[in-house]
């Protein structure tokens, strides 16, 4: 059986594990640090088979090194950036990871913006879009023109409207704050702010 975990990491990182518990295998995305994952692993028993990076960014990949040291079986995907020392795999838009275990396939896609070589893996009804897409906001444009984000944003949007949307980042109120600059006046943002507030609260993403 496959379970998703969001692993909370450095100040408001999110790193995700998505692992088959009866086989005992997991691989996680965007490791900002390895305590969380070498701990989530651990408790369950679990061997690491891959790592799938977004981008170049270190709160993203600093992790990876030790996991890898500690699993050296696991494959290390990432796109063409040399500024990403540890790829073992690099792939590029319309590409295809296939994890032999935990079974699963995802299709790469180019969301430039946030960085240059920024990619997102969508599959399984998942998609692990790092630092370009949060509720209720975006990734901040350190490399990118906001036509190259609202390009991406708009290939996002593309996908089936019941995908799981993993995020890099824990941003939801700050973004709530920012838009209610925006529009005051907006009811349906006001209700989704008291909701998200209400999630945080309890610890929910």
């Amino acid at each position: 059986m496959r379970s998703l975990r969001r692993l909370p990491d450095l100040s408001d990182n999110y790193t995700w594990l998505l692992a088959d518990d009866a086989v005992g295998t997991a691989l996680v995305v965007d490791p900002g640090e390895a305590r969380p994952v070498l701990e989530a692993l651990a408790a369950d028993d679990l061997v690491l088979t891959a790592i799938l990076l977004t981008h170049h960014h270190s709160d993203h990949i600093g992790g990876t090194f030790e996991l890898a040291d500690q699993f050296p079986e696991a494959v290390v995907y990432a796109p063409d950036d040399d500024r990403i020392s540890c790829a073992a795999r690099r792939v590029s838009d319309g590409d295809v990871v296939a994890i032999p275990s935990p079974a699963a396939r995802f299709r790469v896609i180019e969301v430039h913006g946030h960085t240059r070589s920024h990619i997102a893996y969508y599959g399984e009804g998942l998609l692990f879009c790092g630092d370009t897409l949060f509720s209720l906001g975006c990734g901040r444009l350190f490399e990118g023109e906001p036509a190259d984000m609202l390009a991406s944003l708009d290939r996002l949007a593309a996908l089936p409207g019941d995908t799981r949307v993993c995020c890099g980042h824990e941003y939801t109120l700050a973004n709530a704050a920012f838009a209610r600059t925006v529009e005051p006046d907006n009811d349906v943002l006001a209700a989704r702010t008291d909701a998200a507030h209400a999630l945080r609260a309890r610890n929910i993403p």
